[in-house]
């Protein structure tokens, strides 16, 4: 089974937030350039009780009683739902999934399983019916248990209180974390957990985990339990593909530790030299090694800017920030932060989520091109952006900051509001349309700057002084 997103994933603790928020955020980055997304939530009268898999065909009894959530799905279903991010009803959040690495180790002692769970499935059977991160953890572990999986995967599950990160291993196994408060974690398409304890309360993991790196003697070093080490790869293609993006947002949050971005042994839980924004993360998730020879757009040579995988590429289907807030009402307390598209040219709205309903410019995109949808506006913009990156990179820079100060703005006065109405979920649907309309006109704006610049520096051209 080969249908996976190759992503890039970022955490940060509440103490590690600039406002005392968790927020776990991951670029969604497909197999091919474009593959439309839509926003939307989903009630629970619409959430399917009998769920059947498009890619291996499990069938699985979902729980009554489900929650409403917010979710990123494929337009098109040909292969599945693939809701990929979302935050319930009741403020919990789940990031689904980033693929993984292994090895043959693990692989000969618990093989994938043909007809079980994957990517595509993940966010529709856990998010709908857990009120905690944690419990969000015990659910797919216990799914991971009983049905097996196809493909290695880590999810990200979130609550205002606790960011957890979940890795499967194998066929059947899992393990995961508690991220640290004040601490971050970037996490690309490799095993990423490294020093684990078993006797931790921060840890869970599948019962007979540590028994059986044991009875197979899966690990190769001397003392404790390094899962990466363990479960992992440490591949040339991990030293072009993986480790360079850890390294560069390493670089970006903790930039006094010198490290190489061909190391295998880069860290997992980090300590930022300052208090993390929702700025600071899209501005990494949108990143290709800015001020370094391996930037495609900078100064290296031929070589050096094609050596390394970038964070923000073109394959880059949406970008989800998921945001708990501490310092507002449980009700205006989920902020679903999106952006479609290449992230190099796109810039995130922060979405309430407690809402029945999206915005049409965000929900009713199609499989086929049109500019009345974000996803494909988006796309248009990125193309354009990349034929002369160093031409349209200011007015895309004030397109940035101008579009998230008027969101923030927005948002101010609406959490003002929002305490006041009788009905909020009505009133922050309202503000989320304020925010698509906004959206729609700083983009579209953007776009026409774009074209006034770039105009003037077509090849076709001929005047009667040259």
């Amino acid at each position: 089974m080969n249908n996976h997103s190759a992503c890039t994933t970022i955490l940060v603790g509440k103490k590690a937030s600039i406002d005392g928020s968790t927020m776990i955020a991951r670029n969604e980055d497909g197999e091919a350039p474009l593959n439309p997304k839509n926003f939307i939530v989903v009630k629970p009268e619409e959430q399917v009780q009998n769920y059947k898999a498009v890619i291996s065909g499990v069938e699985i009894k979902l729980p009554d009683n489900p929650l409403r959530y917010t979710a990123t799905p494929d337009v098109s279903p040909k292969i599945g739902i693939w809701g990929e991010s979302g935050i319930n009803s009741a403020n919990v959040a789940m990031s689904a999934t980033e693929t993984i690495t292994s090895n043959s180790r693990i692989l000969g002692v618990d093989p994938y399983v043909t007809g079980g769970i994957g990517e595509e499935d993940m966010l529709t059977i856990v998010l709908p019916y857990i009120k905690s991160a944690q419990a969000g953890v015990k659910r797919l572990g216990a799914l991971l248990e009983e049905f097996g999986t196809y493909e290695p995967n880590g999810i990200a599950f979130s609550d205002q209180d606790e960011i957890w990160w979940f890795e499967t291993i194998g066929g059947h196994h899992w393990a995961a974390v508690k991220i640290p408060d004040d601490a971050y974690v970037v996490a690309p398409n490799r095993m990423n957990i490294t020093d684990f304890d078993f006797d931790s309360p921060d840890t869970l993991c599948s019962k007979d985990l540590k028994e059986l790196i044991h009875t197979y003697h899966l690990n190769p070093d001397y003392t404790g339990y390094n899962l990466r080490h363990i479960f992992g790869s440490a591949t040339v293609k991990d030293n072009q593909y993986n480790n360079p993006r850890a390294w560069y947002v390493q670089r970006f949050f903790t930039p006094e530790i010198e490290q190489s971005p061909f190391d295998q042994n880069l860290p997992f839980i980090c300590k930022a030299n300052r208090l993390i924004s929702v700025e600071d993360i899209k501005w990494a998730l949108s990143s290709h090694y800015e001020e370094t020879v391996y930037d495609c757009y900078g100064d290296g040579t031929k070589a050096q800017k094609s050596q390394l995988r970038p964070i923000g590429i073109n394959r880059n289907q949406e970008v989800h920030i998921l945001q708990l807030r501490n310092d507002v009402p449980k009700e205006i307390a989920g902020i679903h932060w999106l952006a479609f598209g290449p992230n190099t040219f796109n810039t995130v709205v922060p979405f309430y989520a407690n809402v029945e309903d999206t915005p049409a410019f965000y929900k009713e995109v199609k499989e086929d091109f049109s500019l009345d949808n974000m996803y494909w506006l988006s796309g248009v913009i990125a193309v354009l952006g990349d034929t002369n990156y160093n031409l349209y990179s200011d007015v895309r820079d004030d397109y940035v900051q101008d579009s998230v100060a008027a969101f923030r703005h927005i948002q101010h006065k609406a959490d003002q509001n929002a305490v006041n109405k009788a009905d909020s979920s009505n009133y922050l649907a309202s503000v989320n349309e304020e925010y698509a309309k906004v959206a729609k006109e700083l983009t579209t704006k953007l776009l026409g700057q774009m074209v006034m610049l770039g105009a003037p520096q077509m090849k076709l051209r001929f005047n009667l002084g040259d």
